[in-house]
């Protein structure tokens, strides 16, 4: 039982691994105000990762995947994404400087509500967890039973925190290498990739709003 715990684990792990717009947030947040930021912004998009856990394990993902709830998803991504990438590109324009003392570093009360936002609102995560997520759960249904799955299924969510305090830790240790010009750059790829992710979301926003016609 040990051993399947720890794959789901290591399931959670793989999963956060690949770069998209949370990991550029959080790796955002990290270099410009430290390990809480960074870690806290992990923890928002985390609890929006236990809420579709959770919908999906009771029954909601026929309510997600309907035609309107998808409008409002792609449009949603779309909306905050833009607003995201020209905020990059605004930074990006002045000297980004690296705030060391607490009175110049967000509060990590907001960074915990961008990291919740932009995962509830990036329609990939509920992709992901539908389609992934789902049939783990199928399976671990057939073999363990439904009184354990969630059991189970609560290690994802740990190597998911595993993860991101792994970014949050290089990403705090990294910033004394990190000069305002570096920073510059970190801005603008940022922007570039929030900006690519929000178009590619206004686009599937288009093609839904489509279909109903």
């Amino acid at each position: 039982m040990a051993s399947i715990w720890f794959s789901y684990v290591l399931l959670g792990l793989s999963l956060s691994a690949p770069v998209g717009p949370i990991s550029i947030a959080q790796i955002k947040a990290g270099l410009k105000n430290g390990f809480w930021n960074a870690w806290f912004l992990g923890l928002g998009a985390m609890s929006t990762d236990v809420i579709f856990m959770l919908l999906i394990y009771y029954g909601a993902a026929s309510f997600l995947t309907t035609p309107f709830a998808k409008l409002i998803l792609w449009t949603a991504g779309f909306i905050l994404l833009l607003y995201l990438g020209y905020e990059s590109f605004r930074e990006a324009r002045s000297t980004v400087q690296i705030s060391d003392s607490d009175a110049k570093k967000q509060h990590v009360g907001s960074s915990f509500l961008s990291g919740f936002l932009l995962a509830l609102s990036n329609p990939l995560n509920i992709v992901f967890w539908i389609g992934i997520y789902g049939s783990v759960m199928a399976t671990t249904m057939d073999v363990l039973g439904k009184q354990d799955t969630l059991l189970y299924s609560s290690a994802i969510i740990v190597g998911i925190c595993i993860w991101d305090l792994f970014v949050a830790a290089v990403t705090h240790f990294s910033r004394r290498a990190i000069t305002p010009r570096i920073m510059q750059y970190v801005s603008i790829t940022a922007g570039i990739v929030f900006i690519g992710f929000g178009i590619y979301f206004g686009y599937c926003a288009v093609k839904q709003a489509l279909s109903f016609f």
